[in-house]
């Protein structure tokens, strides 16, 4: 299999300054996204419970934005903490509806890592959350969490679970072979992921080589990946767009 087969069309994880600790603008993305040759981004700011981070109300703010800049897709999003072992995030969901695209991440800023049963139920809390469609960095070591049972309930409500490109990478230490048991237990339920940069400065857009390599030789089938080409991100978002209107959720 070739490398060429993981690369990304749409990355669904990225910052900007907004964020508090990323280092690029909105502008300097997308230009780096148009070199790399992506269809588009997500921007996915941090939550407000980010020391420095914007405030909860930053995915209303982001409809100002157009939906191509320079010929990059921006989809509007949030990178939301989770903040209980309910999987509570901090942003309403008033505000999490005028997101396209929405990540539950555990940050311990946010919530000091528990006990692998408390984890694992802050991953399920979040899942329920209807407007949340990934987990973001799941594999992570320092959160302990059962990984079978997060995969099986993301396969059951058809979201989406993330390979994060930075736990190969110094950024999250010591965390490939807890990755490769994450990557495992996505392929045994036939979870739908995405492969993401989590790029915190522009030259991290659409990055994800060190993942690829894992993918490609790990016999990832590159049809559970939804970001490859834009056609199947966008048929993502169409099913999501029809869930959310059957279930009409409550915007507080």
């Amino acid at each position: 299999m070739k490398k060429e087969n993981f690369k990304v069309a749409v990355d669904t994880h990225t910052h900007t300054i907004l964020s508090g600790h990323a280092f690029s603008t909105l502008s300097e993305n997308v230009a780096a996204a148009k070199a790399r040759g992506l269809y588009g981004i997500c921007l996915t700011e941090h939550g407000p419970q980010t020391p420095n981070g914007p405030p909860e109300f930053i995915p209303h703010s982001q409809r100002m934005l157009p939906d191509f800049i320079d010929g990059i897709r921006i989809y509007r999003g949030i990178e939301a903490n989770i903040i209980d072992y309910k999987g509570k995030v901090d942003v309403p969901a008033r505000y999490l509806s005028f997101c396209d695209f929405v990540i539950a991440s555990f940050h311990d800023f946010a919530l000091t890592p528990g006990s692998k049963e408390q984890n694992t139920s802050a991953y399920l809390g979040a899942l329920q959350n209807p407007f949340i469609d990934i987990l973001g960095h799941a594999d992570d070591p320092a959160v302990p969490c059962d990984f079978e049972t997060i995969a099986q309930e993301a396969a059951k409500l058809g979201k989406l679970l993330e390979l994060n490109n930075n736990s190969l990478t110094p950024h999250r230490p010591n965390s490939k072979p807890s990755l490769i048991k994450f990557i495992k237990a996505c392929l045994k339920y036939e979870v739908s992921v995405c492969i993401a940069s989590d790029a915190h400065f522009h030259t991290m857009i659409g990055n994800t080589k060190l993942l690829s390599e894992l993918l490609e030789e790990l016999e990832f089938p590159p049809e559970l990946i939804v970001n490859l080409n834009a056609e199947r991100f966008e048929s993502y978002l169409k099913k999501r767009q029809l869930r959310l209107a059957k279930e009409n959720p409550a915007t507080d």
